[in-house]
């Protein structure tokens, strides 16, 4: 009998060890804030061909995680506009409201305006908004404060 409890005490444990939970070995990082900078592209495919167009910006986005609001400057001569506004976080998502946009018509820049898809490491901040498959934004910035 006590040859048998001699093996079954190791398999015991073993089973002990199995269930236990891992600690958390990273913090996740908190909300966005700060100021970002790096490129802002726009893909866009007509429907007659194959590749996509991408245009290209460097940008900066600053976040003020106190009131919520945010303000986009850098290269906004030609595809992005530079604009300010509120933001709202119910990860994964980031849904700006931006004060500048046109009420009517469509704007011939693009605004960080709507709902992204965000990914944010406490450097890396991504943004990602898309529309069917012909239309793209994507931001990919690094903190810089």
């Amino acid at each position: 009998m006590s040859k048998k409890l001699l093996y079954f005490l190791p398999l015991l444990a073993l089973f002990g060890v199995g269930c236990m939970k891992e600690a958390a070995t990273s913090i996740p990082a908190s909300g966005p804030s700060g100021t970002f900078a790096g490129q802002f592209r726009l893909l866009h495919r007509s429907t007659d061909k194959v590749p996509f167009d991408t245009t290209k910006a460097n940008l900066s986005i600053s976040l003020n995680s106190g009131n919520n609001s945010y303000a986009v400057s850098g290269d906004t001569t030609t595809v992005h506009a530079g604009s300010h506004g509120t933001y709202t976080i119910s990860a994964p998502f980031i849904n700006f409201t931006d004060q500048t946009f046109p009420k009517t018509g469509t704007p011939v820049k693009a605004h960080l305006s709507g709902l992204y898809q965000y990914y944010y490491d406490g450097t890396v901040f991504q943004l990602l908004s898309y529309s069917v498959d012909t239309l793209s934004l994507q931001y990919d910035l690094k903190r810089i404060q």
